[in-house]
């Protein structure tokens, strides 16, 4: 089973932003993603509708953050995403006439729901701003600066 990566593809794009002078084209966020600019767009529509980033259109146009990266959080992007599922694992059957299988599934929810709970308290504690230091952290500790790099 594959992974579900528009979360972390879409944290990657926003730090690119936050980075930024100005808007950035699809075709530049598509080259960060290692994918293509429609793609690119598509992703980050949904951002746009939840207020997380900003569009213009034509020559000198791009995308931007529509908000300070202090209060955009991990969650918000999540949710903005459309909250896709977290765990893989789910129920045999959500409607299970045997017994057995009715106390698996409670219990598997209530973990499930559990889980869930903290670590969407603790995306929603996380901020861009938050994850731009941790780059910047690491990229110290080898030496370097934004200045170094082109980071992709």
């Amino acid at each position: 089973m594959s992974s579900d990566v528009r979360l972390s593809s879409v944290l990657h794009l926003l730090l690119h932003l936050a980075d930024a002078d100005g808007p950035v084209t699809s075709e530049a966020m598509a080259r960060a993603m290692g994918s293509n600019a429609v793609v690119a767009r598509r992703t980050l529509a949904g951002l746009r509708d939840a207020g997380i980033v900003h569009s213009v259109k034509g020559h000198g146009g791009g995308w931007s953050l529509a908000r300070n990266p202090d209060e955009v959080t991990l969650r918000m992007v999540y949710e903005a995403l459309g909250a896709p599922r977290i765990f893989a694992f789910g129920n045999r059957s959500e409607r299970p006439d045997c017994l057995v299988e009715q106390a698996v599934n409670a219990e598997l929810d209530d973990a499930r729901r559990q889980a869930e709970a903290v670590l969407l308290t603790r995306m929603a504690g996380v901020t861009l701003s938050a994850l731009a230091r941790n780059f910047d952290t690491r990229l110290s500790a080898l030496g370097m600066d934004r200045s170094d790099i082109g980071h992709g």
